[in-house]
C-alpha cells in the first residue's frame, strides 16, 4: 500500500501528468481524475468557468478523493480551510505565486500545512509584457497603426529606452527579471525593497535600492514604473494619491502585481491629464473589470485581462517545480523545498 496520496486538484494536461508519474517516488500514489475537473478555457487555465459545478455524484466522488490526500497539486477548494475536507493534508503546491491573501482568507496558520508557490514560473512572460508596453510607448505604436490604416506615410522621431530610469516596486523574481531585461536596453534599474541595504544591489541586479519611506523620491525619478509586489498589508495602496502626484510627466506605468496596490481614482486622474503616457494594466481592484469602468475607453491604457503571466509553458514549469519539491518532501528534506510560503509575511 502507498504511504502517501498526492492529488491533482486542478486541470492539467495528460503529458504533464505522465511526467509526474515517471518521477513519482516510491510509496506515493497519484490521483488524477480528468472527468472531475472544470473544462479549460485556455492552456494553463487552473480554474475553469466561474459557473462550473459537478453533478452530485461527481462531487461525492471528488470529496472522497480529496479526503484521502496527503499532498495536493493546487487547492481542491478555494473557499475553506483544507483540513475541513482533507484532514491529513500536509503540503499544497500552488499554481500561482501570489497566494498569500488566499491562504490568509482560508485561515491557514503557520506550521499547519506547507504551502509552496509558483514563484518564478511567471517571471519571464510577465517581464515580456512589461517590455511590450514600454516599447509600444517609446516607439509610438499607436501612430504607426493609425498611419498604416490611413495609408499615410510621414516620417517622425521616436524615443528609446536607453538611459531611462526603470523603477520597480517589488524586486522579487519578477522584478529582477524586469531589471535584467531592462539592462539589455541600457536602462537604469532601481527598486523599492523591504530590505534596502546597499550590499543587496548586486544580488537583486539594481543600481539603487530605496526604503519604504523613500517611495516618493524613487517615483519622482521614474521614466518607467513597474509594480510587481505581492499584495500584503504593507503594500496595499502603496501607490496612493501622493505617490501618483509625484510622477513626472510622460512616465510609463505597468501594474503586474495586484490592483489593490494602487489608488485607481488617482491613477485615472494622471491618465486623463497625460502625466502617465501609457499604462499597461494586467490587474485591477475588481476583476473581471466591469464593463462600465473608465479604464476601457482611455486611449493611453492597454488592458490585459490578468493574463500577462499565462504562457503555453506555464504548466510544464510548475510540474518541474512540483516534481523537485515532491522528492524533497518524501525524503524529509523540507528545508530544500523551493518557494515555501512564509505565511506570516504572505509571500
Amino acid at each position: 500500500m502507498p504511504s502517501l496520496r498526492a492529488i491533482i486538484a486542478s486541470p492539467l494536461e495528460p503529458e504533464h501528468v505522465e511526467m509526474i508519474q515517471r518521477h513519482l517516488p516510491l510509496g506515493v500514489e497519484l490521483i488524477y481524475e480528468p472527468s472531475l475537473y472544470p473544462p479549460t478555457r485556455y492552456i494553463a487555465d487552473h480554474h475553469g468557468p466561474a459557473d462550473f459545478q459537478r453533478t452530485p455524484e461527481q462531487e461525492q466522488h471528488w470529496q472522497a478523493l480529496t479526503a484521502s490526500a496527503d499532498i495536493s497539486f493546487d487547492f481542491p477548494y478555494a473557499n475553506r480551510h483544507p483540513h475541513t475536507y482533507a484532514p491529513n493534508l500536509k503540503w499544497v503546491q500552488t499554481t500561482s505565486a501570489g497566494v498569500g491573501q488566499m491562504v490568509m482568507r482560508l485561515g491557514i496558520s503557520p506550521g499547519e500545512i506547507i504551502i509552496t508557490t509558483a514563484s518564478g514560473v511567471h517571471a519571464r512572460p510577465l517581464a515580456e509584457f512589461v517590455f511590450l508596453v514600454l516599447l509600444a510607448a517609446v516607439k509610438d505604436h499607436d501612430r504607426l497603426i493609425l498611419n498604416q490604416k490611413a495609408h499615410h506615410w510621414e516620417r517622425f522621431c521616436a524615443d528609446e529606452l536607453s538611459g531611462k530610469t526603470l523603477a520597480i516596486i517589488g524586486p522579487g523574481k519578477i522584478g529582477q527579471e524586469v531589471a535584467r531585461i531592462g539592462r539589455c536596453f541600457d536602462m537604469i534599474p532601481v527598486a523599492l525593497a523591504r530590505d534596502s541595504r546597499p550590499e543587496r544591489l548586486s544580488e537583486l541586479g539594481m543600481d539603487r535600492l530605496f526604503a519604504r519611506h523613500q517611495l516618493i523620491d524613487m517615483v519622482q525619478r521614474a521614466d518607467a514604473l513597474v509594480i510587481c509586489a505581492p499584495h500584503t498589508p504593507e503594500t496595499e495602496n502603496i501607490m496612493d494619491r501622493a505617490a501618483f502626484d509625484a510622477l513626472k510627466p510622460g512616465v510609463i506605468l505597468v501594474n503586474i502585481g495586484r490592483g489593490q496596490l494602487v489608488d485607481e481614482d488617482a491613477m485615472l486622474d494622471k491618465l486623463r491629464d497625460g502625466t502617465i503616457r501609457l499604462a499597461g494594466l494586467d490587474v485591477f481592484r475588481t476583476e473581471p473589470l466591469p464593463a462600465e469602468s473608465a479604464f476601457w475607453d482611455l486611449p493611453n491604457v492597454l488592458i490585459n485581462p490578468h493574463s500577462a503571466s499565462t504562457s503555453m509553458r506555464e504548466n510544464g514549469r510548475i510540474v518541474d517545480l512540483f516534481i523537485q519539491n515532491l522528492s524533497c518532501f518524501v525524503e524529509g528534506r523540507i528545508g530544500e523545498m523551493r518557494n515555501v510560503l512564509d505565511i506570516g509575511r504572505m509571500y
